[in-house]
């Protein structure tokens, strides 16, 4: 079967890119040096993997479906060096992944992430981050608005405080739904995250991190006070300078780093958390 011929999957997510002008656009943005180790996820139809193949000479993909590994590694051939990992992404280690390569400092993701697993496969990645130097990403413009949303915003959540606590986040451009073959029913946008230094968000336990902040958005209309009231009292809200009266989505990523910290020192567990 040939890359032209493949039908995309819509169980899988599938919307491959089909915008020349938008690919340059993204090259651009991750302006690849000689010696980067640089991962696609979803190559799909090969719409940005060739080119970027072409511009950097080696590339790795990690691509899910059967049907599209021998299509992708016929006409990658006649490009440069391109390697296909032929695995479920969030089952991929990026830490292991550039063993046996003769590479350069940590790898470089770049992808047009299905949207459908959008969120678990940006959260695999962030458990692997100490290993990745940038990822460009593209995804459902409302994921990157959130993704970024400062607090105060109708828009900042769960998601971005999660992502914010790792990495530094920035829209870098929008495209529209007539750039991918079948155009999805939604707007997209690319999106730059650059790791922050290991330790530098300071937080302890990322597990607890992440069940404090489920825990205050759990009740968006509720006050901390009553959303965190069965994982702590208003004094120990009040410790991490965090006013109890606040709503989840008016307080910033920092503060939710330290009430964590804070509830660690103190032997206080919050309850497990439902995925993002």
């Amino acid at each position: 079967m040939s890359l032209d011929a493949h039908r995309h999957k819509k169980q899988l997510g599938q919307h491959f890119l089909s915008s020349p002008g938008i690919v340059e656009k993204i090259i651009r943005a991750v302006n690849p040096k000689p010696g980067e180790f640089i991962v696609e996820i979803g190559p799909g139809g090969g719409a940005l993997t060739f080119p970027l193949l072409r511009a950097h000479g080696e590339l790795t993909v990690i691509e899910f479906d059967r049907d599209l590994i021998v299509p992708l590694a016929e006409e990658g051939a006649k490009h440069g060096k391109l390697t296909i990992v032929h695995r479920d992404v969030l089952k991929v280690d990026f830490g292991k992944l550039g063993h046996g390569h003769d590479v350069e400092g940590p790898l470089r993701l770049v992808g047009n992430l299905p949207y459908n697993i959008s969120t678990p496969i940006l959260f695999h990645v962030m458990e692997h981050a100490e290993a990745v130097k940038d990822m460009h990403f593209m995804l459902q413009k409302e994921v990157v608005d959130r993704m970024a949303a400062e607090p105060g915003s109708k828009t900042y959540g769960r998601l971005s405080v999660m992502l914010q606590a790792v990495c530094r986040v920035t829209p870098l451009f929008d495209v529209p739904p007539g750039a991918f073959t079948p155009p999805p029913k939604v707007d997209s946008a690319v999106v730059r995250l650059v790791p922050r230094p290991l330790g530098e968000a300071g937080v302890k336990d990322a597990a607890h991190f992440a069940r404090t902040v489920a825990a205050a958005f759990s009740q968006r209309r509720k006050t901390l006070r009553n959303s965190l009231s069965t994982v702590c009292d208003a004094d120990a809200i009040r410790a991490a300078g965090i006013d109890p009266g606040a709503r989840a989505e008016a307080v910033a990523v920092e503060a939710y780093v330290t009430l964590s910290n804070q509830l660690i020192d103190a032997g206080i567990q919050p309850p497990e958390a439902d995925a993002l």
